[in-house]
């Protein structure tokens, strides 16, 4: 992935300040803190966790993500997520697109975001469904289990499309061991659906709900499903404290995105 933009922004961030290595916390923006909580506890920052830091808030102004709704952890987990992802798997280099759901927040409110991390751009927002067995308007049980029609936290590769009872419709590969791994076995898949609508909020208070896949609107499945095929990452998040994943490893994460941080400093490994 070509990053020369954010590595050029974050150079000169980085450059207004007298003292690059050893800033502390305070120097950085509200929303540079919330993607590091684990660094709030230290005096310094790790040349790596600098730049990560600050390449995860850039990111997330220049999309605009906080105006959209997004959660800014829940952002980070996702970008996390999607670099774990391109150092442990055959992740296509070429494609940026990464798309967050998160089911924290009422079927009210548009919690679908398509992310384009190469160029800081939010290509899409709008409304997903849960599954019928997660709860009502905010879902708060989450299954890996067939016929609970219940969704399934965690990160997931888009497969391949196919033409099915919802009409076009695209397959998902779970990858948490234990939260979304039979998400093939159970046909939780992106597709289509006529309750998921504004119209559904004004007559029931809520979207429809699925049996588990997060289903979109009919007039959005084509866009949405040509802008994240071909293996992009897509992570669920939702309120389940037992949830975790080997793929929110955010030190190889940031060594992954700026490999000579560590021996170079934060400045060099830009150039």
């Amino acid at each position: 992935m070509n990053k020369n933009f954010f590595k050029k922004s974050i150079l000169l961030s980085l450059a207004l300040s007298v003292t690059i290595i050893s800033t502390t916390l305070k120097t950085f923006t509200r929303s540079s803190q919330t993607n590091l909580a684990r660094a709030r506890q230290k005096s310094t920052l790790s040349p790596q966790e600098l730049l990560y830091s600050t390449y995860l808030s850039k990111i997330y102004q220049t999309a605009n993500l906080y105006a959209a709704g997004l959660n800014e952890d829940v952002f980070a987990k996702a970008v996390t997520g999607f670099y774990n992802l391109k150092n442990t798997t055959s992740l296509n280099d070429h494609n940026s697109i990464i798309t967050i759901v998160d089911f924290t927040k009422s079927s009210c409110v548009k919690r679908m975001w398509i992310i384009d991390l190469q160029s800081g751009s939010l290509l899409l927002n709008t409304w997903v469904a849960h599954g019928q067995g997660s709860g009502d308007d905010l879902p708060n049980q989450f299954s890996n289990i067939d016929s609970s029609h219940q969704s399934s936290l965690g990160f997931y590769l888009t497969g391949e499309i196919y033409n099915g009872k919802h009409g076009r419709s695209l397959r998902l590969d779970g990858l948490d061991e234990n939260f979304n791994t039979n998400a093939r076995q159970r046909d939780i898949v992106i597709h289509g659906a006529d309750y998921v609508s504004e119209q559904t909020i004004k007559n029931l208070g809520r979207l429809g709900r699925s049996f588990g896949c997060p289903a979109v609107a009919p007039e959005l499945t084509q866009t949405i499903i040509n802008l994240i095929k071909d293996k992009t990452v897509l992570y669920i998040n939702g309120s389940d404290n037992r949830y975790s994943s080997k793929y929110l490893d955010q030190d190889l994460a940031a060594n992954y995105l700026f490999p000579e941080a560590a021996m170079h400093g934060p400045l060099q490994a830009m150039l």
